[in-house]
């Protein structure tokens, strides 16, 4: 870990547990590793007094009929009625399940923020900083870093929290596009940057 990362104060931060699904762990070598590094990391920020928060994607009847044909990252999930809301498999892996009092939001696009209320909950939280986790880093991680510092966020993101089908895509945004706008850490430096409540 870089000596310069600011520490974390755990009343206005949240990790953000994003795409973490069967359907989606299911493709990912390596998921079973990945899931347990992300409950220690879960586990870290609760004991801390940190907020955790869920995103997941997942369609209803009217997200599959507002896809366009256009769309080519969704249209072929929307023709052929994947990822359902109700399906088990867009479930939040059990393995970090959500606790009562979790933000959780339901998208239909790749970022966190693009079709969901979160920055709404966050600020009305007092948030304004975030711990990513995520399943794809070039997908839900990098679209949120994106977004998340266009609306003045400050980042973490979890190197060993997130994961991509494609490690050398994954090694290429952490070490070179990430750090432009957020710090990448490892889950075992949370507990030496989170301050105490």
């Amino acid at each position: 870990m870089d000596p310069s990362t600011p520490t974390i104060d755990p009343l206005t931060v949240i990790l953000l547990v994003m795409d973490y699904e069967p359907a989606i762990l299911g493709n990912l070598p390596g998921a079973d590793g990945l899931l347990g590094r992300t409950v220690g990391a879960i586990a870290t920020a609760r004991s801390r007094g940190m907020r955790v928060g869920y995103v997941r994607v997942a369609f209803e009847d009217v997200d599959y009929d507002a896809v366009p044909r256009t769309n080519k990252a969704f249209g072929a999930a929307a023709a052929g009625r994947r990822m359902d809301a109700g399906a088990p498999e867009t479930a939040v892996h059990q393995a970090v399940a959500p606790e009562p009092g979790d933000i959780v939001v339901r998208k239909v696009r790749v970022g966190a923020f693009s079709t969901t209320d979160l920055d709404a909950q966050l600020r009305g939280a007092g948030v304004d900083t975030l711990v990513l986790a995520g399943v794809s880093t070039s997908g839900v991680v990098l679209s949120t870093v994106r977004d998340a510092a266009d609306h003045d966020y400050r980042l973490y993101v979890l190197e060993d929290g997130c994961a991509d089908r494609d490690p050398e895509v994954h090694g290429l945004l952490m070490r070179k596009v990430f750090p432009r706008q957020a710090w990448v850490i490892q889950v075992a430096d949370l507990p030496s940057l989170v301050g105490a409540r």
